[in-house]
């Protein structure tokens, strides 16, 4: 999060520095197109430390969940949480059926992730036929653990080396890969909030086993960090909404 609002802040300085070069505004005390460009390469000097943070690795104190059991180490984390009035039967069936267009921003938000470019159907490019869930686990990502209505774990290797070619399989998160690999995992946990309600949250782990790849996939998730937050939030919007009003879940 420190890395992401470092990043985020100095390229937000940097495009201040560049209009300031281009028109100079004395009241800032900037009179000089110099002086504007002084204030973008600080600016940008300010994103590359962010880009470039370590990343601290931390652990699970306690196994309270399959995911805490699959991805106990991790440099790279967020969580998210919702509740709904729902019980958790019906959320979780929710959670399986939820497609990508019922989620607010996702097609915006991969889209740019994917830099605009079409490519073959994954969870950057989903259509509106199968649930978010389905086309995940058919196009890269692992189903590590399912089991109604508690938790969901699904898992995908985010960076490998060079060469590497052989799809994820869930032995891959058994054992440990060789240097260069980066493995991420996400869950869903539903817990009983009340007779007719539950408490949903969904946390993503990374652990990157080697220094260069944790170097790598630093920068990148400094980068990604806000939109992926914004799709985890819509995300679980989607299951409330789909759990509350869909009969049919």
């Amino acid at each position: 999060m420190l890395g992401s609002a470092t990043v985020y802040a100095g390229l937000v300085i940097t495009a201040i520095g560049v209009g300031l070069a281009v028109k100079p505004i004395r009241w800032l005390r900037i009179t000089t197109r110099t002086r504007g460009l002084v204030v973008g390469a600080a600016g940008a000097l300010l994103a590359g430390v962010g880009l470039h943070l370590p990343a601290a690795e931390s652990r699970v104190s306690r196994v309270d969940t399959r995911l805490d059991e699959l991805a106990p180490a991790w440099q790279f984390r967020e969580v998210h949480s919702i509740s709904i009035d729902a019980p958790p039967v019906r959320v979780f069936e929710a959670i399986r059926r939820v497609r990508a267009d019922e989620i607010f921003l996702f097609r915006t938000l991969t889209w740019i992730r994917r830099g605009g470019r079409q490519r073959p159907e994954s969870i950057l490019n989903a259509g509106d036929r199968e649930s978010l869930i389905d086309v995940a686990t058919r196009t890269g990502f692992v189903r590590l653990a399912d089991e109604a209505p508690r938790e969901l774990v699904v898992g995908t290797v985010v960076m490998a080396p060079h060469g590497t070619r052989e799809p994820p399989t869930p032995q891959t998160f058994r054992e440990p890969p060789p240097p260069g690999f980066a493995l991420g995992m996400m869950n869903f946990v539903v817990t009983a909030d009340g007779p007719d309600a539950s408490f949903v949250s969904t946390e993503t782990r990374v652990f990157a086993n080697s220094s260069g790849a944790r170097q790598r996939f630093a920068a990148y998730w400094r980068v990604i960090y806000p939109g992926s937050a914004i799709i985890r939030r819509m995300w679980l919007r989607a299951i409330q909404r789909r759990a509350t009003r869909d009969p049919a879940v």
